[in-house]
């Protein structure tokens, strides 16, 4: 019996990884892989190792959940050491647990590797703290991409009235719907928000506005998936601290000059 590993590749930054997440990498003799890990981290597998595309996009999926799930089974009942790479953290909007389930099932040995999630770290590389003391004690990840049917599923009044941080993931299709249901429930109009696009990645860009305004600024600049959105007062202190922005301006600065 091999031995399958659920593995967060964190959120982009190939350089955010866990050191066990790494290791779980080197050692594997098959590695099935989401869309949206950086492919870097594939050039750390063995010369041998047997690398699998399973990435989802909206309506088009290289692999079904189901045949996920029987692959890991199948590759660790042939012995092998499976690692499966997921973008950002298993257990964050990732299906990891469902996968877990069906290990569990099938009594295959597994161990869940952690990851750092899109909706601390693409903030935090867009200067804005998901807490801070003085603008936020309390933070919340929500799902923006709702599951057809379940929309009310979604408290949003308390997300409104009793969260002052909220990272939305896969909420730029549904944005005029979020907004409009945090200013229902009570959200000011005037609340901070953020959108940002590829988040820890070279890509990376970010808008800001208010409730009021962030649908409007986003089809200006049409600002697509993979986005967090980022909703609270922390949102202002980007002005401050964008620090990843400045060290791309610093570094093409130095390339021009260098030219």
């Amino acid at each position: 019996m091999g031995k399958v590993y659920i593995v967060g590749a964190g959120p982009g930054d190939v350089e955010l990884i866990t050191l066990k997440g790494l290791r779980c990498i080197k050692e594997a003799d098959v590695i099935l892989y989401d869309r949206l890990i950086n492919r870097e981290l594939l050039s750390y597998a063995k010369p041998n190792a047997q690398l699998i595309f399973c990435g989802k996009l909206p309506n088009r999926h290289a692999m079904i959940q189901e045949h996920i799930n029987h692959s890991l089974v199948q590759y660790a009942k042939q012995g092998k050491v499976v690692t499966r790479l997921k973008g950002g953290d298993p257990f964050v909007f990732g299906r990891g647990a469902e996968e877990a389930e069906v290990l569990a099932e099938n009594h295959i040995p597994y161990e869940i590797v952690p990851g750092i999630t899109a909706g601390i770290a693409a903030p935090a590389y867009a200067g804005i703290p998901v807490t801070h003391r003085d603008f936020g004690s309390s933070f919340a990840i929500v799902t923006g991409h709702m599951k057809e049917g379940k929309d009310d599923s979604i408290k949003w009044e308390s997300l409104a009235n009793g969260v002052d941080t909220l990272a939305i993931y896969m909420g730029v299709g549904n944005l005029p719907y979020i907004c409009q249901n945090l200013l229902k429930y009570g959200r000011s109009a005037t609340t901070p928000v953020a959108l940002v696009y590829m988040g820890t990645f070279e890509e990376q860009q970010t808008v800001t506005g208010t409730l009021v305004t962030i649908v409007e600024i986003a089809q200006e600049t049409q600002v697509k998936n993979p986005s967090i959105i980022i909703v609270g007062e922390v949102v202002s202190l980007r002005e401050k601290i964008q620090w990843f922005e400045q060290k791309k301006e610093a570094l093409d600065l130095l390339k021009e000059s260098v030219v």
